[in-house]
């Protein structure tokens, strides 16, 4: 048995700590979602002006909205403004080649692949590699923002109804709460303080996240400004909502998670059993390379894995 399937996984993993830890080193720790304290008033309690630290984070948040004319970026562009990757476009496809690089020398030192193996899984690694971490990151900003929305909505109910304005409880959220809402909340607090409609920044969040729940929340706050009504006790009952939706996605997570796992191992087996076969044993196929066949087959087999992707993903969707 080859030693070389280990090096693989290695310098795969490799990949995943090299981008965090660049991302870390570059933007603190705060970034990472873990710190108490959340980012925007880490920022504020460096020194940094409230108008530098509004138009940096603004920046960050809709630089990858704005560049998904990009050629071949815009695959990556969507992920990564759900993710507010504080990376430029142009940082994120530098990291690309830095991690191609990186794998290139690894796969150079540790295997004995030749050399269009090596530059293949070079290039799948480093660019497959950062589009997981960016996919990563998308999932799991989102599924927190998710998580903390119905707390942040009922905080907002508690200040408004002992008098506060719907600005001071946007203001109270981001100062209350832990990120990524905080921040986001914080940059809507911000933008009302020098001048932007609050109902329009929530509206511009729900669409830049890409998120149901928030729009429940943009819409509710512009009918209000609208029409008039007691805001806390409309917010009341859309926190009752959200909590209810949540406890429901959770639940059918649950029973279809089974499926779901299925239809990733279906999808995924024979394209890890073909690159095992070739790494254990790269002459494998050469008995029928020159078969007039061959070429064909391997183009029919290409393209009926990748329906069987979306077959298994349609399959495995369940929508609520």
């Amino acid at each position: 048995m080859s030693a070389e399937p280990i090096v693989y996984a290695l310098i795969f993993l490799g990949v995943f700590v090299l981008v965090q830890g660049v991302y870390l080193v570059a933007f603190g720790k705060s970034i990472s979602f873990n710190s108490k304290v959340n980012r925007r008033l880490e920022m504020l309690d460096k020194g940094t002006h409230r108008e530098e630290v509004l138009a940096k984070l603004r920046k960050e948040m809709d630089q990858h909205m704005n560049s998904r004319s990009f050629p071949l970026y815009s695959i990556l562009a969507d992920k990564a403004q759900k993710a507010a990757i504080a990376f430029s476009p142009q940082q994120l496809i530098m990291m690309m080649g830095l991690t191609t690089a990186f794998s290139f020398v690894g796969l150079s030192i540790g295997t004995e692949a030749s050399m269009a193996v090596k530059a293949v899984m070079a290039v799948g690694m480093g660019v497959g590699g950062v589009y997981m971490w960016v996919n990563h990151k998308a999932k799991k900003r989102l599924s927190m923002i998710e998580e903390q929305l119905p707390d942040a909505v009922e905080l907002m109910v508690r200040s408004l109804r002992v008098g506060h304005p719907f600005s001071s409880a946007i203001s109270i959220v981001s100062k209350e709460i832990k990120d990524p809402l905080a921040t986001e909340f914080g940059v809507i607090a911000d933008e009302s303080t020098y001048g932007r409609d609050i109902g329009e920044a929530l509206k511009h969040m729900a669409e830049r996240l890409d998120m149901q729940d928030m729009r429940f929340l943009a819409v509710a706050v512009a009918i209000q400004q609208q029409a008039g009504g007691n805001l806390a006790e409309i917010l009341d009952g859309l926190a009752k909502v959200i909590r209810a939706r949540f406890r429901l996605f959770r639940r059918v997570k649950a029973i279809t998670a089974e499926a779901q796992w299925s239809g990733k191992f279906l999808s995924g087996f024979p394209v890890a059993a073909l690159i095992f076969i070739q790494v254990a044993k790269p002459d494998y196929y050469d008995e029928v390379l020159d078969h007039p066949w061959f070429i064909p087959a391997c183009f029919v087999v290409a393209i009926m894995l990748t329906l069987n992707i979306f077959v298994m993903r349609a399959l495995v969707n369940i929508k609520v």
